[in-house]
C-alpha cells in the first residue's frame, strides 16, 4: 500500500493505479446458461492472477459474508438481490452487478492481495465456500493483522470527526446526484432502443406498401405505372431503415455499456462507503457505549459489595469482571480509532474514484458522436434514393424540382395546418 509522506494514513493511488490493478470477467458458462435451471453459473476470470474458476451465486454470497468479517471498516459493494428463478433481463443484470462487486474488490488496495479474495478468485476445489469460512478464523479481522491498528490514534488528525461528517455530507450528495445522472443516462439508452425499434416498423410500413397486390381500378390506368414504380423504390428503402435501426441499436447498447455501466460502478462504491458509515456508527460506536455502560454497572456493584461486606470470593470474582471489561473497553476504543482510520483512507479512495467523472463523460460524448456520425452516414446515403419516389405517369423518373418547387420543403407547419 502506497503513502505520502511517511504517513500510512494517506494514501498515493491515482485512478489510473486503481483501475490497472486488475480486470475481472464475469461471464455466464455457456453450456450451462439455462436460463430455466435453479442455478447458473458464472466464469470468473482475472487478469492479474491469470486465473479462471467457476462459481455460483452463493459462492458470491459467503464471500461477501466473509469480506464483512475480514474487512468489516473498509467498503465491502453490496450483492444484487438474490433470486431463484429469473428471466434473460434479470440474470443479465445479475451479471453486470457481480462484475461490478468482483471488479471493485479486485481493485481496492487493502483486499487486492488478502487471502480471501486471492481464494475466490482461484480455488477450483468443490468445498470453496468452506475454505473462505476456515480462512477467515486462521486470519481474523483486519485489526488482528494490522500492524499499525494499535497506533492509528496517532496518525488520525485532531478533528477526525469533523472531517468524517463533512465528508459523509459529501458524498451524500454526490450520490444523489449521479442517481440522477444514472436515471437519465438509462432512459436515453431506453430511447435509442425504442428509436431502433421504431425505424425498423417504419421501413418495414414502406416495404410492405410497395409490396401491396391489391388492383387498382381501370381509371387508374394512366398511372399505373407510376404506382408500380412508386412501390418498388419503396421497397428499396427499407434496407436503408433497416440498417438505421441497428445503428441506434448499437447506440443504445453503447449508452448501457459505456455510460450507465460505469455510472453503475461508482454508484455502487458510494453505497458501499455509506453503508461503512452506518456500520462505523451503529457497530462501534454503539458496542462501545454499552460496553461502559457494563463497566459502570460493574462499579456500582463493586461499591455495593464493599459497602454490604459480601464474601471475598463474590468481591474478586467482581473485581475479575471490572478488569476484564477494562481491558475489553480499551480494546474496543482501539478499534474505534482503527475504525476513523480506515474511514478516512476509504474517503481518499472516494476521492479517487471522483475522477471517473471524467471518464464517465468522456464515454457518453463519443457515444453520442460516434452514434450520431453513424446514422448521419445512413441518412446521407438513403437521401439520394428519394429522387427514385419521383415518377412520371410513364413510370419514369421525374425531372428534378426546381429550387421554387422544392421549396415546399421550407414551408411553415402552420401552413399545412390551415
Amino acid at each position: 500500500m502506497q503513502s505520502t509522506s511517511g504517513n500510512p494514513l494517506l494514501l498515493a493511488h491515482t485512478l489510473q493505479d486503481l483501475l490497472e490493478m486488475d480486470t475481472v470477467k464475469v461471464e455466464l458458462i455457456p453450456e450451462k446458461k439455462g436460463l430455466f435451471l435453479k442455478h447458473v453459473e458464472y466464469e470468473v476470470s482475472s487478469q492479474r492472477l491469470k486465473s479462471s474458476v467457476y462459481r455460483r451465486f452463493s459462492d458470491f454470497v459467503v464471500f461477501h459474508e466473509v469480506l464483512l468479517q475480514r474487512f468489516p471498516y473498509r467498503m465491502v459493494p453490496a450483492l444484487p438481490p438474490k433470486k431463484v428463478l429469473g428471466d434473460r433481463e434479470f440474470i443479465e443484470s445479475r451479471r453486470r452487478a457481480l462484475k461490478r462487486f468482483v471488479n471493485l474488490v479486485a481493485r481496492h488496495p487493502f483486499f487486492m492481495d488478502d487471502t480471501v479474495v486471492k481464494i475466490f478468485l482461484t480455488f477450483s476445489g468443490s468445498d470453496l465456500q468452506t475454505k473462505l469460512r476456515e480462512s477467515f478464523k486462521g486470519i481474523g479481522d483486519e485489526f488482528l493483522t494490522c500492524p499499525l491498528a494499535k497506533q492509528a490514534k496517532d496518525y488520525l488528525p485532531a478533528d477526525i470527526q469533523g472531517q468524517f461528517a463533512a465528508s459523509r455530507e459529501l458524498i451524500r450528495n454526490v450520490y444523489n446526484s449521479f442517481y440522477k445522472l444514472r436515471d437519465r443516462a438509462e432512459r436515453m439508452a431506453s430511447r435509442s432502443v425504442d428509436n431502433a425499434s421504431d425505424l425498423l416498423i417504419f421501413g418495414k410500413e414502406l416495404s410492405a406498401l410497395g409490396s401491396d397486390s391489391t388492383p387498382l381500378p381501370p381509371w387508374t390506368s394512366v398511372a399505373n405505372n407510376a404506382w408500380v414504380a412508386l412501390k418498388q423504390a419503396l421497397k428499396g428503402l427499407s434496407v436503408e431503415f433497416a440498417l438505421l435501426a441497428d445503428k441506434a441499436a448499437q447506440q443504445g447498447k453503447r449508452e448501457a455499456g459505456d455510460v450507465v455501466e460505469k455510472l453503475n460502478l461508482f454508484l455502487d462504491l458510494l453505497q458501499s462507503y455509506k453503508d461503512l458509515c452506518e456500520r462505523h456508527e451503529k457497530g462501534i460506536l454503539n458496542e462501545h457505549q454499552r460496553a461502559l455502560q457494563k463497566y459502570s454497572l460493574m462499579k456500582r456493584q463493586m461499591m455495593t459489595a464493599a459497602v454490604q461486606s459480601k464474601e471475598a470470593v463474590s468481591v474478586e470474582q467482581l473485581e475479575s469482571r471490572i478488569v476484564q471489561q477494562e481491558n475489553a473497553i480499551q480494546t474496543m476504543e482501539l478499534r474505534n480509532y482503527f475504525s476513523l482510520y480506515c474511514l478516512h483512507q476509504e474517503t481518499q479512495l472516494i476521492h479517487v474514484y471522483l475522477q471517473l467523472t471524467s471518464h464517465i463523460l468522456g464515454a457518453f460524448v463519443n457515444s453520442q458522436i460516434q452514434g450520431h456520425k453513424e446514422m448521419s452516414g445512413v441518412w446521407n446515403d438513403l437521401k439520394p434514393k428519394l429522387n427514385c419516389l419521383s415518377v412520371g405517369p410513364n413510370g419514369m423518373p421525374s425531372p428534378p424540382l426546381t429550387p421554387q418547387q422544392a421549396d415546399w420543403q421550407n414551408t411553415p407547419a402552420s401552413f399545412f395546418s390551415s
